[in-house]
C-alpha cells in the first residue's frame, strides 16, 4: 500500500473519531447552555451567596452601601448650607428615590429571575412557531441530522481532505467555538444577576447612574442573544439542503458563522459586552503590553 495513502487514511480515521465525539456531545450541550430559564439561578450556593435576607450575603453589602449613600448625602446637604458652590439634591426627592432604589435593590434577585423567565418564554415561543411551520424540532441537537444529510463522508470517495471533509471540519470547529461563547454567556448571566443590587444602587446618584445603564445593556444583550440565536436556527432549518448542492452546504457554514457573530450584531444594535474569544484575547494581550 502507498505510504501516503496509509497516512491519509490514518488522519481520516483520527479526524473521524474526533468529530464523531464532538457530534455526540457538543450539540446537546449547546441546547443546555444556550436556552436558559430561571433554573439557571436555582442553586442553593448561588442563592446563599446572593443573600436570602437583607442581612446576609451580597444584599448585606449592598444595604450597607445604601446607608453609606445616605450618610454621604447628609454630609453634602449640611455642607451646602455653608458653601453655595456645593449643590445638593432636594431631601424629599432624594429620600423618595432611595426608598424605591432600596425596594428594587432588595428585590433584584426576583426581578432578574422574572426577566430571564420572560426572555425564555419569548425564545421558546419563537422556536415553537418555527417548529409548527417547518415540522422540525428547532434546536442544536437536530442540526447533526442536517449536517449528516448534507455531508456524506461515509462514501469511499470522500475524506476529510475533500470539500465535504473541509466543510465538516469547519462546522465542527465552529460548534466548538460556539460552546465556548455560550459557556461564557452562561457564566456572565449569573455574574450580572449577582452584581444587580450594586447596579441598581448606582441609580442613587447622577454620577454613578451610567454604571446602571451599562449593566442593564450588558444583561439584556446576554439574554437577547438567545432570541437572536433562535431566529437564526429557524432560518437554518428552513433552507433546502442537498448533498449535491454546494451552495446549500456553504449556507450551512454561513449560518454557523452567523451564530458565532450573533453577539457582535446585538452589541452593535443596543450595546453591551462582546463574547468574541479572539477579540477578548487580543484586548488582553494589548493590555498586558501597556502594563
Amino acid at each position: 500500500m502507498n505510504p501516503s495513502n496509509t497516512l491519509m487514511s490514518s488522519i481520516d480515521s483520527l479526524l473521524n473519531s474526533i468529530f464523531s465525539s464532538i457530534d455526540n456531545t457538543i450539540y446537546s450541550a449547546l441546547d443546555e447552555i444556550t436556552f436558559v430559564d430561571n433554573n439557571i439561578l436555582s442553586s442553593k450556593y448561588f442563592e446563599k451567596l446572593f443573600g436570602t435576607s437583607t442581612t446576609f450575603g451580597i444584599l448585606m453589602i449592598a444595604n450597607s452601601l445604601l446607608i453609606g449613600f445616605i450618610l454621604y448625602y447628609t454630609a453634602r446637604y449640611l455642607l451646602s448650607n455653608y458653601s453655595p458652590s456645593v449643590r445638593s439634591q432636594n431631601p424629599f426627592q432624594f429620600i423618595l428615590r432611595l426608598i424605591f432604589i432600596g425596594i428594587f435593590m432588595n428585590s433584584s434577585f426576583y426581578i432578574c429571575e422574572q426577566i430571564i423567565n420572560i426572555n425564555s418564554l419569548f425564545s421558546s415561543a419563537i422556536r415553537e412557531l418555527g417548529s409548527e411551520f417547518l415540522n422540525a424540532n428547532i434546536c442544536f441537537s437536530n442540526l447533526i441530522n442536517i449536517l449528516n444529510s448534507v455531508v456524506m463522508l461515509e462514501e469511499v470517495s470522500k475524506s476529510f481532505f475533500s470539500i465535504d471533509g473541509i466543510i465538516k471540519s469547519v462546522v465542527s470547529i465552529g460548534f466548538i467555538n460556539l460552546v465556548f461563547i455560550y459557556s461564557i454567556r452562561y457564566i456572565l448571566i449569573k455574574v450580572f444577576v449577582l452584581i444587580s443590587p450594586f447596579a441598581i444602587l448606582c441609580n442613587a446618584t447622577e454620577s454613578t447612574a451610567p454604571l446602571f445603564k451599562s449593566w442593564l445593556k450588558s444583561f439584556i444583550s446576554m439574554l437577547l442573544l438567545e432570541i437572536f440565536s433562535s431566529i437564526i436556527l429557524i432560518v437554518m432549518f428552513s433552507i433546502d439542503y442537498s448533498p449535491y448542492n454546494l451552495v446549500s452546504k456553504l449556507l450551512f457554514v454561513g449560518a454557523i458563522f452567523a451564530l458565532m457573530k450573533a453577539n457582535g450584531y446585538i452589541k452593535e444594535l443596543i450595546g453591551g459586552i462582546g463574547l468574541d474569544i479572539q477579540n477578548s484575547l487580543y484586548a488582553l494581550r494589548n493590555y498586558s503590553k501597556i502594563r
